[in-house]
């Protein structure tokens, strides 16, 4: 599913991005995944209906967003790494005053969420008839071509070659730099 959400639009309270990079995790069976562990208040979310928006809070600093991918009670989600701002600049501008260039206005995954205006009240949100809506290229369009490899920033096997999880479009200028994590206890990094 990941691949297939490269080149989507997701349209956020006065901005659209295109994503160009993107992480999946498969809840249980994945060690770099937030539900490895299963069901908790926090990723109850991640449990419930594909379509929905997974919505936490990173290194008491980020607000990140994932979209869930897998039927309901199973746990699987797509992290929202990068995009490209299509639509409504100045606003996304506003929202990342630190950006040295609209490359970087949606160029990481707490960039991203703050130019699209999401926040942890979205939440379990659908992505159809939420305030963050997401629009998928038709089955029709060309496939877009992407280049793939382990996921950034996850620590412990999660993180490892084994997880070449981590999506994003070739040669695009808004693909977040790859971050290989140093070995840490714990699930923080976990998604």
């Amino acid at each position: 599913m990941a691949p297939a959400l490269l080149g989507a639009w997701v349209h956020g309270r006065g901005v659209t991005v295109r994503l160009t990079e993107v992480e999946a995790y498969r809840g249980q069976t994945d060690p770099g995944s937030h539900a490895f562990r299963g069901p908790t208040r926090r990723t109850r979310v991640m449990f419930g209906h594909p379509g929905t928006l997974y919505v936490y809070f990173s290194y008491g600093m980020h607000v990140c967003a994932n979209i869930v991918t897998s039927p309901s009670g199973e746990a699987s989600a797509v992290l929202l790494r990068a995009g490209e701002v299509v639509d409504g600049r100045e606003l996304a501008r506003s929202r990342r005053p630190t950006s040295k260039s609209d490359i970087d206005l949606a160029r990481g995954p707490g960039r991203l969420c703050a130019a699209l205006g999401i926040t942890l009240d979205d939440d379990g949100d659908d992505l159809r008839s939420g305030p963050i809506r997401l629009e998928v290229p038709d089955a029709d369009s060309p496939p877009v071509a992407y280049a793939q490899g382990p996921r950034t920033g996850v620590s412990g096997p999660g993180g490892s070659e084994e997880y070449p999880w981590r999506f994003w479009i070739a040669g695009e200028p808004t693909v977040s730099p790859y971050r290989k994590s140093p070995p840490r206890g714990g699930d923080e990094r976990r998604r």
